[in-house]
């Protein structure tokens, strides 16, 4: 995959977790979403630009 798609694709996960949960759809579809971008980051060689973006997000979801 070349570094352009994964980016995008990173960044559509991390949109889409985002409004998942202002949307009301759900914490864990919301989880879901963020840990997707974490391992596609993690298959392109990015976890350490994306890891503290999810990190931060899911830190902020109420428990449960």
């Amino acid at each position: 995959m070349k570094s352009t798609d994964a980016h995008e694709r990173i960044r559509k996960l991390l949109v889409t977790g985002d409004n998942r949960l202002k949307q009301g759809v759900g914490p864990e579809k919301a989880r879901e979403s963020w840990e997707q971008a974490l391992a596609l980051a993690r298959e392109a060689g990015l976890e350490d630009a994306v890891r503290p973006l999810v990190e931060v997000r899911l830190a902020d979801l109420p428990p449960g």
